[in-house]
Formats: C-alpha cells, structure tokens, sequence
C-alpha cells in the first residue's frame, strides 16, 4: 500500500507529475471543475474529467454525513444495482474509511490481499483513494477501481490527488451555493475571479490579479500577500497593494506573532474591527484602523495570508468574511499551481541549459579532420541523434605511421545515460589504441575489444553494452584489418560497384568476461569504399514499420560510385529521411565512409 501524506508540499507533486502536458491538461481539468455549482451536475462531471487522465472500472465519490461520523456514496459508476446506495462506513473502517482518518490517499495495486477492502465491486484488482480536504477539513473521498492489478503508479496517485483538491473545494462551494441561494450573485462573482486567477500561471500577475480582483468585492486600503517560508517559519511579504508605499521595516512576520502570524498559525480567518485595542496588531501604517487575515489552506497546511485593512472601524462585516474565506480556498490554490509550474519551468530551462552543453560535448568528443599524416584515405561521418545526446560514437586514431584507426560504435538506449555511457567507451578505444602498456599483446583490433569488453564488464552495468568495429588501415600495404563486437556488417564497394558484405561477428562488449574477438584482414585497391554504419541506418523504419535494410543501402552506395566520402555519407541520410516520411526517427543514426585514392 502507497500513501501521499497530506503534509506533502507542491515540490514533491512536481516530482511525481514530470511533464508539462500533463499538468496544464490537469489544470485545465480543475478549471473546469471549479466551474461547476450545481451539485448534481459536479458529481456527473468530477469522474468524467478525471477519465481523461486515469482508466477506470468503477468509481465513486463518498461524503461525510452531517455529524461527521460516518461515510455515504454521494455518486457512483459501476456498482452493482442497490449496492452504492446502501453503503455506510464509520470513519477508519475499510481503505476509504481508514483515508478520510489519516487524511492521507493511498495506492493499491493487490486488492485480493489487502484486509481492509470491502469488495463492494467483484472482480476489482486495483484502487486509488484520496481523501477531499477542504481547507483544513475532510469532506469526504474519491476512491477509483480497475479490473487489473497493477494498474494505477505513483504518477496516478499523485494525479488524482491533485485534482481532488480542486474537487474538494467544487464541493463545498457547490454545496454551499446550493443552500444559499439567496447569496447567487455573490457566487457568481466567486464563479468569475475564480476562472479568472486559476488559468494565471505567472506568479507575479497572479498577485497582481488577485489584488484586483478581491477589490470588485471587498473594499480595501492596503492588501497584501504573504506567503510561508518552509525553512524559516516566517510570513515573507510577497505583494503590496497600498498607497502608503512600502514599510521597509517590516518585510517578514514570525509565524504566530501579529494579526497574519495567528491567522496562520491557527489557520483561521482573523478580523479585528480596531487594531489600536488588539495587542497582536504590528504596525505597518499608523492610519490602519480595521484588518481581516485569511490564511491560505492548501492540502491542509497554510502556504500564506491574505491580509487586507482599511482606516474605518468595523469596516468587515460576516459576508465580506464568509466571501473572504471562499476567495482564500480558490487563491491557495491558483497560487500552488503557479509555484508549481514555476518550478517544472525552472527545471526544464535547467535541463535544457545542461543539455545543450552536454551536445556541446558530445560534440566536441567528435573527430573534426582525419589525423594529418595519414595520405591516401577520403574519410567522412556523420551522426544524428534520436534525442538530444545520443550513444552512437566513432573515432579516427592513427597510433603509428601509415596507419588509421576507424572506430564506429553503437551503446545500447538512448538519451543521456547512452551517451555517457559512450563518451566513456570512446575514451577506453582512444586511450587503449596509443597506450601500449595496457594491452597484453601487441595492439590488434581483436585485442583493443578484448580489454575493452573486460574494463566494460568490470564496471558492473548490465543493463548497458556497447557494439564497436575498429578497423586498423594500413595504407601502406593497403590492407584493413577489422573486428567487430555487434555493430552491423560494414560493406565494401568496389571501383567497379561490387558490393560484398564483411561477415564479421561478435559479442557485444561489457556483456561477459574473458571473449575473444575474431578478426579480419581485407585488401583494397585505388576506388575501393568502405561504409560502416549503426543500426539506426539499417533498421530505420517508415510509417508502415517497414525497415530501411540492407538492400536500399547498397542501392545507394552504387548510386553514389565514383562520388566522394562526404557524398556517399550525405546520399545515404539524404536516402534514409525520404524513406522515413512523416515516421519518427527511432534510433540514433551514424554513417562512415572510408574511400581509397
């Protein structure tokens, strides 16, 4: 059993919600819920909007009775006839009961072996229950069933709580609109600012929005929002509304001292008619007379105050209160989503600023130019990553004279631990290419992939291996000698467009200790082209899944003969994004074209 304890705070949301997408749908959902004031219609609504976001099999929406004792199904979907109507739960009894005692949601993903479901529903596997808290009191529970086990994650529980604090607060004002009819005008103004400041996402016009807007229904001098500091316990003045201009003397009020501190603290409305006779007062502007602070109760804690004061006496009567409350519920919650999107944005500016350095990198760790002493070779490559780091890497290395090193390699996944996991493989065939102490024999590729795949499998990662080919020219005597650990067959063409195929093979390195590589030694003459490549080329799909193949490569190499390296490489990427269509490219892409003069 999982449970998000009600004390959690918006950071932990941020981590359990990742995406953007997901949270602006989300919020878009507790607009809409906030919009509902009939109650009948927002018991229809609540599961509907929910089932964009979470599957479900059953569902139902339990309510506290009137002497908050015991529990009641208030709506339903999928129970059986007659069953829903005649539930009754005293509080701790069964998950929904023990939720609403603890105020806490839960996960669980086993039904048939937990003790406390009461299987009301046959054949439910799997649940989620989040008690509907508003302000600091429970009201009640949402409690979402499937058929399958394991069907809801941690991402799930943290979705539906979310959206139940939205819930929450459409209930009771849903429920107190419709025992106060009378006040329809009030709720209407309630129903406007509250679509007005929820789809605000920049915490800066929020405060300045919600200035304004509590204006058109309370009359105030000076307003200010303040908002908790976790680490320091202290009221920190946020926004100012005021034609009195700025108190620099006091920017901060300890939790508990002054007419914001106690409304915090006690999480209360506070209203003094005259601050001269309440010795709590802390004196911002001596012309202040009468002052109201609403805490801000969010999931039951209170994130801040608002505080509002003018120069009349009694100037807040027990409507302005009652409406002050309401307007405190939806601005506690408008201004968590905006610190809430606040911090998904920082991060993702973070992220993206990192990953923009880390392409940089890769990059850089890249060959520019083939080593200048080697003659008689027309090289070029190119790499395109599926994400923004790839682990596709390849390497030009010229350990003596008259001799080239090509090294292609492929890590398995993709995205940041692959390419990581490749700047460290790359590094490993550079360095054991020209530092001979390390090797146990003379430098050969098989023996460059021996110690290779030893360093890799000693690391201890097995979720990761890498596939390299490391091919050692020596033009000179105008051989190739090749090894390969898993990346697909090179091809050599000759002058004359005969394509053959290098069947050489392999285990992938870091996968077992001890392997031996074979190798190869090929002769080439003057026009002779070697094409080494990752398997993002070969297995690069269309539209309809159907893969690039070996044969459209060497329809392309034969449509490129007598052409440069740079040619060829451009031909066969130029080949492959035709192919692909509108198909997203699934892997990265690497090609490498080594041509004889």
């Amino acid at each position: 059993m999982t449970d998000l304890t009600q004390t959690s705070d918006f950071v932990r949301t941020a981590r359990a919600i990742s995406d953007q997408e997901t949270l602006r749908t989300l919020f878009d959902l507790g607009r809409r819920v906030m919009s509902v004031l009939s109650l009948e219609e927002l018991l229809e609504t609540i599961p509907r909007l929910i089932e964009r976001l979470i599957h479900f099999d059953a569902f139902a929406i339990y309510m506290l009775d009137g002497a908050g004792t015991g529990l009641h199904v208030d709506y339903s979907i999928g129970y059986p006839t007659g069953v829903a109507e005649s539930i009754r739960l005293a509080i701790g009894e069964g998950l929904v009961g023990m939720a609403v005692q603890d105020r806490r949601a839960m996960l669980v993903n086993d039904l048939e072996n937990d003790p406390y479901y009461k299987g009301y529903v046959p054949g439910m596997r799997a649940s989620i229950v989040v008690p509907l808290v508003y302000r600091t009191r429970t009201i009640g529970a949402l409690n979402i069933l499937s058929a399958h086990r394991h069907a809801f994650t941690e991402k799930d529980l943290a979705i539906v709580r979310q959206f139940g604090v939205h819930a929450a607060t459409a209930l009771e004002n849903a429920r107190l609109y419709t025992n106060a009819a009378k006040n329809a005008q009030v709720f209407e103004s309630l129903l406007e600012i509250s679509r007005e400041v929820s789809s605000i996402l920049d915490v800066d016009l929020l405060f300045e929005r919600i200035a304004a807007v509590t204006r058109k229904v309370i009359d105030y001098k000076a307003f200010a929002i303040m908002l908790m500091d976790a680490s320091s316990k202290r009221l920190e003045i946020k926004h100012l509304a005021s034609p009195y201009g700025v108190n620099e003397k006091v920017t901060s009020i300890e939790l508990g001292q002054g007419v914001t501190g106690y409304a915090a603290l006690h999480k209360e409305v506070v209203v003094v008619g005259d601050v001269r006779e309440d010795p709590r007062y802390i004196e911002l502007f001596d012309t202040i007379t009468s002052e109201m602070a609403v805490p801000l109760i969010y999931q039951g804690d209170c994130i801040g105050v608002l505080d509002l004061s003018t120069e009349e006496r009694d100037a807040f009567d027990a409507h302005e209160v009652e409406f002050a409350t309401l307007l405190g519920g939806q601005f506690a919650i408008a201004i968590q989503n905006a610190r809430l999107y606040h911090e998904l944005s920082t991060n993702q500016a973070r992220i993206e600023r990192e990953l923009r350095f880390a392409q940089r990198v890769q990059a850089a760790l890249l060959p520019q130019e083939v080593p200048s002493r080697i003659r008689g070779l027309d090289i070029a490559a190119r790499f395109d990553a599926a994400r923004e780091l790839g682990g596709d890497f390849h390497d030009y290395l010229d350990p003596l004279a008259n001799q080239l090193v090509v090294a292609l390699g492929d890590v398995s996944g993709k995205g940041v631990p692959a390419a990581l996991y490749a700047a460290f493989a790359s590094e490993l065939v550079r360095s054991r290419t020209f530092r001979k102490r390390y090797m146990p024999t003379a430098i050969t590729p098989a023996t460059v992939l021996q110690v290779v795949n030893t360093i890799l499998h000693e690391r201890q990662l097995e979720e990761m291996y890498c596939t390299l080919c490391y091919s050692l020219f020596d033009v000179k005597r105008r051989t190739v000698t090749m090894s390969n650990s898993g990346v697909p067959y090179p091809l050599k063409m000759s002058a004359s467009g005969e394509i053959t195929w290098l069947d050489v093979t392999g285990v992938p390195l870091g996968s077992f200790p001890a392997i031996e590589y074979d190798e190869c030694v090929v002769p080439y003459a003057k026009g002779d082209v070697f094409l080494f490549y990752s398997d993002g080329v070969s297995e690069a799909m269309d539209a309809d899944g159907d893969e690039f193949g070996r044969e459209r490569i060497a329809e392309v190499m034969q449509a490129q003969r007598g052409k440069t390296a740079r040619e060829i490489v451009d031909a066969i990427f130029v080949a492959i994004e035709a192919f692909r269509g509108d198909a997203e490219q699934n892997d990265d892409i690497t090609a490498l074209a080594v041509r004889a003069l």
